[in-house]
């Protein structure tokens, strides 16, 4: 087929989504991590606790809906820098229960339930409740895990990556962009596909993994993905092996251990953010070849170091990015014995 035919079927194709998504009907209900939200019409505006929603609100197109935002780890991606440049960042992290509510938003939409929830370092909801604003927690973070349990929360039963999906359709059912979501919700999916095709084929039986996060500290134990969580996910879905087997989210385990169990490679964090040293990946990097028991472990000798940004390791569209970015490197590889 000639490629102008081409663009026109797919711009026809594309029409068609958009006049075929049935419209919201308001009042609109739905059920979010145990506590129905109401909402009589589209809110007119919203703040967001937590990357993972922000870069949602842009890919549907929701940023001028955006007063308020917080909590990044990276910088924002290049095609919504337009879109983030009008928006004010409360803070780089928690923002004050204040800094919130001053921006009379008509949703708030939280990435962790630890800044908003039972014990939320922000509030909890129903403080926000009682001043009619309502809170949207990702499902990613409610379902299926105790976040009372660990520094981070422990996971119950194992991430599932429709948890991504059905805040992209929530989200654009509250605000009538059914359509939008629905071609996110695609785009997506064929993205996680391709990147597992990408490995196909590679004997990956014996490879195993670690992922850093980050450190309080560089001396002491790091913060390394738990069993069950996205990266854990992530490695699942790729045929690799995670060598911590705690449930915890973001568990700190000793170097001594991971050394003696040797994983293939290591997934390291790279963030825009430098609450801890070990925030900077340089420094990570550093660490890993100077000290004694981290530089004589098979993945440092080899270099089988994959460099990912700390957003795509969490439930957010980045995640799917990270996929590529790590099926690409493990097909790279040379795991020859």
């Amino acid at each position: 087929m000639q490629l102008p035919r081409l663009v026109t079927l797919l711009a026809v194709l594309g029409l068609s989504t958009l006049a075929q998504a049935a419209p919201t009907h308001y009042p609109l209900t739905l059920q979010n991590c145990g506590m129905p939200l109401t909402f009589q019409h589209a809110p007119d505006s919203a703040v967001t606790i937590g990357q993972a929603g922000t870069e949602m609100f842009y890919a549907l197109g929701l940023g001028d809906r955006l007063v308020g935002t917080s909590l990044w780890f990276n910088d924002v991606l290049a095609q919504y820098k337009v879109q983030n440049d009008k928006v004010e960042r409360l803070a780089d992290n928690d923002p004050s229960f204040e800094a919130v509510i001053g921006k009379r938003p008509q949703l708030v939409a939280v990435q962790l339930e630890w800044m908003v929830g039972p014990q939320g370092v922000v509030g909890t909801r129903e403080q926000f409740h009682e001043l009619n604003i309502p809170t949207y927690l990702m499902p990613s973070d409610c379902e299926g895990k105790d976040n009372l349990v660990g520094a981070d929360g422990t996971r119950l039963e194992p991430f599932r990556i429709d948890s991504i999906y059905n805040s992209i359709s929530q989200l654009a059912e509250i605000f009538d962009v059914q359509a939008r979501g629905e071609r996110l919700n695609s785009e997506l999916k064929a993205r996680l596909a391709k990147a597992a095709a990408t490995v196909k084929g590679k004997d990956l039986k014996d490879t195993s993994a670690l992922f850093w996060f980050s450190s309080a500290d560089l001396d002491i134990d790091p913060y390394v993905a738990g069993r069950k969580g996205i990266p854990d996910y992530m490695l699942q879905t790729l045929g690799v092996r995670n060598v911590v087997q705690s449930d915890e989210e973001w568990p700190t385990v000793g170097w001594e251990t991971i050394a003696k169990a040797n994983p293939t490679f290591l997934v390291i964090a790279r963030m825009d953010r430098r609450r801890f040293p070990a925030d900077d990946y340089q420094k990570k990097l550093e660490f890993l070849r100077s000290d004694p028991v981290t530089r004589n472990m098979d993945a440092v000798r080899h270099n089988r170091i994959v460099i990912l940004d700390a957003h795509a390791m969490q439930a957010s569209t980045r995640l799917f990015s990270g996929m590529e970015t790590l099926a690409s490197a493990i097909n790279g590889f040379d795991l020859a014995p």
